[in-house]
């Protein structure tokens, strides 16, 4: 367990919650990683809080424009020396020994494509449950839904390969899984080693509409289906969604203590 894990992270007007995003990351017991932070172009003091850090394992690009996560992602995973490809977004944090137990669970097995549980705190409580997914996802379950956060995300670069995606708005994380997945199936870490830090409340009609079109786009464009396939798709997508929200969540105990 010594080889470099790539840390991919976009960053835009972060600054208020982005220390603690890579603090987690200074704090895990497996310490061989490098951080990318592609930092685009934010109007807040993201980049004065980014200075305090004095780690040569963090290394921050800054792009030339706003560019939005799928180019600062790709950007990133062009830049990435580690064998092992891990995701954490600039305003989410990990349980210290989340790459420790995601190496060892990956080297254990051969597993070249993981996630782990994970848990939401939203306007800043702690939802009451854990959230989980299929102990395998298949090609085919990756169409139907995408079952997994990419901050819990793990995948060996030398079996999945470089990722590059479509330049999406949004779902560009899912297009990441749709490729990988073309590689390998991936696996179910069954521990909550991640926390997806929510700012938002609960998700307007107007916004569903928006949903809509974003997952459309994800199959016509990121993967250049045909209109009807995408359509379809998409209907496939939303109707397995709500089955996940059903099935795949626990019951969650104490919740870890956040700043």
């Amino acid at each position: 367990m010594n080889d470099l894990v790539s840390i991919i992270m976009p960053s835009y007007n972060t600054a208020k919650y982005i220390k603690n995003s890579v603090n987690s990351v200074l704090a895990q017991t497996y310490q061989n990683w490098e951080l990318l932070i592609v930092e685009d172009c934010s109007t807040d003091n993201t980049m004065e809080v980014l200075s305090a850090f004095d780690d040569k394992r963090i290394k921050v690009f800054v792009n030339e424009h706003n560019s939005g996560a799928a180019l600062s992602r790709n950007f990133a995973l062009r830049q990435a020396k580690g064998r092992w490809i891990a995701f954490l977004d600039s305003d989410d944090i990990w349980h210290p020994q989340k790459l420790e137990k995601q190496i060892a669970f990956m080297e254990q097995n051969g597993y070249a494509f993981t996630f782990t549980d994970y848990r939401i705190r939203l306007n800043g409580e702690w939802l009451p449950y854990i959230n989980t997914g299929p102990d395998v996802v298949n090609k085919r379950k990756m169409y139907n839904y995408c079952y997994f956060s990419t901050i819990t995300v793990m995948y060996d670069v030398n079996v999945i390969g470089l990722i590059q995606i479509e330049n999406l708005r949004k779902n560009n994380d899912y297009a990441m899984w749709l490729k990988a997945i073309e590689k390998s199936k991936a696996y179910r870490l069954s521990e909550c080693l991640s926390y997806y830090i929510k700012h938002s409340g609960s998700v307007s009609s107007g916004k569903k509409i928006k949903l809509l079109v974003w997952h459309y786009a994800l199959f016509r464009i990121g993967q250049n289906r045909g209109r009807f396939i995408s359509a379809v798709l998409t209907l496939n997508n939303l109707i397995h969604g709500v089955f996940k929200k059903i099935k795949y969540k626990h019951p969650a105990g104490p919740a870890p203590e956040i700043k």
